[in-house]
């Protein structure tokens, strides 16, 4: 399995702007072939011990059956599309890309 990870921080960080690009990332990414989970959400707020990494605002995280499927998802139209429509919201984007047993 793939596992895509990504974590966003946005310039506006409210509520508001939160769902929206939750909102984006179910409707652009979550139907690709080859995903086995997707899930997205906010950083949970009472978890704030020091091994935690607080410097973002939205998760994502899509589990793929393979590297395949991952690599044909990077370059989906859909996919493409989720990234025009929302980067310029972006204040960093970090990605975590792992192959899991």
């Amino acid at each position: 399995m793939h596992v895509h990870s990504v974590y966003f921080s946005l310039h506006d960080n409210s509520d508001t702007a939160k769902q929206h690009l939750i909102d984006e990332c179910k409707q652009y990414l979550a139907a690709h072939p080859g995903i086995v989970f997707f899930a997205c959400g906010v950083l949970t707020p009472d978890l704030n011990r020091p091994v935690n990494d607080r410097d973002w605002d939205v998760g994502l995280h899509i589990v793929f059956q393979d590297q395949a499927t991952h690599d044909q998802y990077q370059v989906d139209a859909l996919h493409n599309e989720f990234v025009a429509r929302n980067k310029d919201t972006w204040a960093k984007v970090r990605v975590f890309d792992t192959t899991a047993a």
